[in-house]
């Protein structure tokens, strides 16, 4: 559980849930708890995502992937514990149980079939299937957007914020989420795999529903950056400082890795 939670990487998602208590007006350390929370979640569908029976990644955050250091039923288990964690640690994640409580359905919901195991579901039955735009939109907004989403509408939630501002942090989440995954397909075709951490060209050999596939490289990365510039748009009128959510919205589309 360690190995893959404390591996280097962005930590995008603890981000967002802090900093979007910060876009309210509230202290961002409301949220830590939180976001410690959506980061063993997001872990927990990495270890299962690499495992032989899905994707099959022997690289990860630049690292063997957790079923080969440790064997695929340890890594099954590994992933297991640590989603439970996470509800553990965010059921606790305030003073006020009824945040709490919405906090941990928010979690739900994303977690399950209407959010990360229901597209990692379509993006394994696409595999192979004849590229379709709208197929590919839902999979990666479920898959990727909606756990981004619900990373920012939790700490707008923690920071006492108003159900429209809340509802603004989900639009910003989503977009850059899909932003994020949109560049993600790019970076696996032009991508260098020691600055990735993890294979290039996986997504190609195993035929999977990509927007470069569908797109082009071009009207991929322009894609990236209209979603990006819905993600600036959905910060206006926030209470707070959002600063570092607009820094954040223009990296998912510049980075490297």
């Amino acid at each position: 559980m360690r190995y893959a939670l404390l591996a280097p990487g962005k930590r995008i998602r603890p981000v967002l849930c802090m900093e979007s208590a910060r876009a309210i007006g509230a202290d961002p350390a409301l949220a830590l708890d939180a976001g410690c929370a959506l980061e063993m979640v997001h872990c927990f569908s990495l270890i299962h995502d690499d495992l032989p029976a899905i994707d099959n990644d022997d690289m990860r955050r630049g690292r063997p992937t957790v079923h080969v250091a440790f064997g695929e039923a340890t890594a099954i288990l590994a992933g297991d514990a640590l989603f439970a964690l996470a509800f553990e640690v965010m059921a606790r994640c305030s003073d006020d149980p009824t945040l709490a409580l919405a906090a941990v359905a928010e979690l739900a919901v994303t977690s399950g079939t209407r959010g990360l195991v229901g597209g990692e579901l379509m993006d394994i039955e696409a595999e192979g299937v004849q590229p379709s735009a709208d197929l590919l939109q839902q999979i990666h907004h479920q898959k990727t957007a909606v756990l981004m989403g619900c990373s920012c509408v939790i700490g707008g939630i923690l920071g006492g914020g108003k159900p429209p501002q809340v509802e603004a942090l989900r639009r910003y989440g989503i977009a850059l989420g899909l932003a994020f995954q949109v560049y993600d397909d790019i970076l696996n075709v032009v991508g260098d795999p020691e600055t990735l951490g993890k294979s290039a060209g996986s997504d190609a050999e195993r035929g999977k529903m990509t927007f470069p596939a569908v797109y082009g490289l071009a009207e991929s990365r322009k894609m990236a950056e209209d979603l990006r510039d819905q993600a600036l748009i959905a910060l206006r009128g926030l209470p707070g400082e959002a600063t570092m959510l607009a820094q954040l919205a223009h990296f998912v589309v510049n980075r490297e890795s």
